[in-house]
């Protein structure tokens, strides 16, 4: 069997020979013999983790490498797991009726996974060619996610989701990465009185949200990361979730916030109001609990995209990658606008004049 990299893209120096094997295994399983086989390398996201489509006769598979390998960073350590999270989380929402990946095979300890190719069609790719699958496409991801936390909303014994959670120092903590990055990386001069001011506000909103009820959250739950597995004409059968690994405890919306104030999407008002009306109903709220909801979405979107902002320049200055630059201003615009919705609110008040005095846009 020949296992060959394209030409498309160098492979570094990364070891093959683990993930043959785990070809050849998977080959003797789902074929019986053996098969000319390839392999592609693919984009990745944001993160460290290597992706490649293997092609074996009509078969594709992809292969997905974590430079760390078994390491602490992928080996949960609460609990002394010894499978990877992203395999634990597989598991648990799989058995919970979540679409995801299949595994056809596993060499954790050397980093690879060979995992069901999905394609290329993330939502994101997918609405970028079919715009008017839009709403159908945001009401289903909308159903399946309320479905998910009615279906998880008891966790098995000693289960690696329910070891972690937004409490009120990792909330903090991404608040604070705007300010690092979003604002003094970038040379945005702040004062020690508007730090001050900015610190203050962000140590009540993270209190905040860390006392809001909590259930299951994918983290990431956007665009980019749900797949659209294709029915027999070409629509779209499901949803398939992605990159699921740190999945943890967290406020109700916070996976809505993701979804709804997605950076790499932009939605008219309505279109979220009408999307958290469906969250609504899903789950049984009445007209209080649809008010309080829209309130908790805001909130949480000012902490969830100070954080992306900030994050997107990290990950400029830190690995290289500029592509997220572009999305820095109109993510710290779903911060204002759901500052301007959170008027009533003095911290917000503040908050709003520190972003027009530090970031004008």
């Amino acid at each position: 069997m020949a296992l060959a990299p394209s030409s498309a893209a160098p492979t570094h120096a990364l070891d093959f020979a683990p993930l043959r094997v785990l070809v050849e295994r998977s080959l003797a399983r789902r074929s019986g013999g053996p098969a000319d086989v390839a392999f592609e390398p693919m984009p990745g996201g944001a993160s460290t983790r290597r992706y490649f489509r293997v092609r074996y006769g009509e078969a594709t598979a992809v292969a997905m490498f974590v430079p760390e390998g078994a390491k602490a960073e992928e080996i949960a350590k609460p609990g002394n797991h010894a499978r990877w999270p992203f395999l634990e989380v597989r598991d648990l929402l799989a058995s919970r009726g979540v679409d995801v990946p299949a595994v056809y095979d596993e060499d954790t300890a050397r980093g690879w996974l060979l995992l069901e190719d999905l394609g290329d069609d993330t939502l994101a790719a997918y609405l970028a060619v079919r715009p008017q699958a839009k709403e159908s496409l945001y009401v289903r991801a909308v159903d399946d996610l309320a479905r998910a936390q009615r279906s998880l909303a008891v966790l098995p014994p000693a289960s690696v989701v329910a070891t972690r959670a937004f409490d009120e120092d990792l909330l903090l903590w991404e608040i604070q990465h705007f300010r690092e990055w979003g604002l003094e990386a970038r040379g945005i001069r702040v004062t020690p009185e508007q730090r001050a001011a900015f610190d203050a506000i962000a140590g009540r909103l993270a209190r905040r949200i860390a006392g809001f009820s909590r259930v299951v959250v994918h983290r990431d739950y956007q665009s980019r990361n749900l797949m659209v597995r294709p029915d027999a004409a070409g629509g779209c059968k499901s949803l398939c979730w992605i990159d699921f690994q740190d999945a943890l405890l967290g406020p109700r919306v916070y996976d809505l916030v993701a979804l709804l104030s997605d950076s790499y999407q932009v939605f008219e008002r309505d279109f979220v109001e009408a999307r958290l009306d469906d969250y609504a109903r899903a789950t049984g709220l009445g007209a209080d609990g649809r008010r309080a909801l829209g309130r908790e979405f805001d909130q949480v979107t000012v902490q969830r995209k100070l954080k992306d902002a900030g994050r997107f320049v990290f990950i400029d200055r830190t690995k290289g990658n500029s592509s997220f630059l572009k999305f820095v201003e109109p993510t710290i615009a779903k911060v204002r606008a759901s500052v301007a919705r959170l008027a009533d609110e003095e911290d917000m008040r503040v908050l709003a004049d520190l972003l027009d005095r530090l970031v004008p846009g």
